[in-house]
């Protein structure tokens, strides 16, 4: 027994240095990527802002059928017959993913009308841009159902099903606010922290399972409606992403089955920073790249 752990305490760094040659041997040749034609693919806000974008790259790159869901039936339809005109059977649902018992409502009539789901796009989100004190209870509580809740519920409808078809994907449209929070923004802060938390404990958990995978992205502020008014101090450095952009990273994110993604890759200097440097430099940074006031300006859709 002695033997048999030293071996595997001997054998532990020669996997890790395979494993980080080979990540970064991925990172130079270009990677084979999934093919998409029999996938059917349900995206949850996917009226608008990145949603609409995620529905239209997915299209793009040839999958079956796409599925949105979202609360606004004017926007859903809008996409729906752009999508359609792409030559890619599409359908819409009315569905606050909020809302328990309706997610396990419509998933049940999207099994019945679509078929299987394959790649779940867990997208939705909101934002209410206050501190705590200035928050509204309710709309404290409406981020957190939509924006962690919302996961559990839509993973729990469609998951045991890829799971017996060995076949799936469960993504996640997060934010590098998951990882270091910002004032002014303390309910949808909290929330990606909760729903990182799920994807990597989710993550972990489908090692296990073949043909199951999970990934979850983490992009800088995007220039979408629901961000609107927020202000960086210094854009010429920080530009915010183009929804395009973080759609087409997406989708090729799940067809390398890439588990993480910060967007963009400078993001990773953020995390080491978060790691090394005391509070009181962190704190500094947050003034100095003008993060600690950048939702004063903050408007949000209209």
């Amino acid at each position: 027994m002695m033997w048999k752990w030293l071996g595997a305490l001997l054998l532990f760094p020669v996997q890790m240095v395979y494993l980080v040659v080979k990540a970064a041997v991925c990172l130079v040749l270009p990677p084979k990527l999934r093919d998409l034609s029999q996938e059917n693919v349900l995206v949850t806000g996917g009226g608008r802002g990145i949603g609409r974008h995620l529905a239209r790259e997915f299209a793009r790159r040839g999958a079956r059928k796409i599925i949105l869901w979202g609360r606004t039936e004017k926007c859903l339809k809008e996409t729906t017959e752009e999508i359609r005109m792409m030559g890619i059977e599409c359908h819409y649902f009315i569905c606050d993913v909020g809302n328990r018992e309706e997610v396990y409502r419509q998933a049940k009539a999207v099994r019945e009308k679509v078929g299987d789901i394959t790649i779940l796009v867990n997208n939705a989100a909101v934002v209410h841009g206050k501190s705590l004190m200035d928050s509204d209870d309710d709309a404290l509580l409406k981020s957190q159902h939509i924006n962690t809740l919302g996961q559990f519920w839509t993973t729990k409808a469609f998951l045991p099903r890829m799971l017996e078809l060995q076949n799936g994907h469960i993504v996640c449209l997060n934010s590098v606010l998951a990882l270091s929070a910002i004032p002014g923004a303390i309910d949808y802060c909290t929330s990606k922290a909760s729903s990182f938390a799920f994807m990597e404990s989710l993550t972990l958990g489908l090692l296990d399972c073949p043909g199951v995978n999970a990934t979850t992205v983490l992009p800088f502020h995007t220039s979408t409606e629901m961000f609107q008014g927020m202000r960086i101090r210094f854009p010429s450095l920080f530009p915010p992403l183009k929804p395009e952009t973080v759609a087409r990273r997406t989708v090729e994110a799940v067809q390398t089955n890439q588990a993480f993604l910060l967007l963009p890759w400078t993001m990773h200097v953020l995390v080491i920073l978060k790691s090394i440097l005391p509070q009181a430099a962190l704190e500094e940074i947050h003034k100095f790249s003008g993060s600690y006031t950048c939702m004063n300006t903050f408007k949000g859709r209209t």
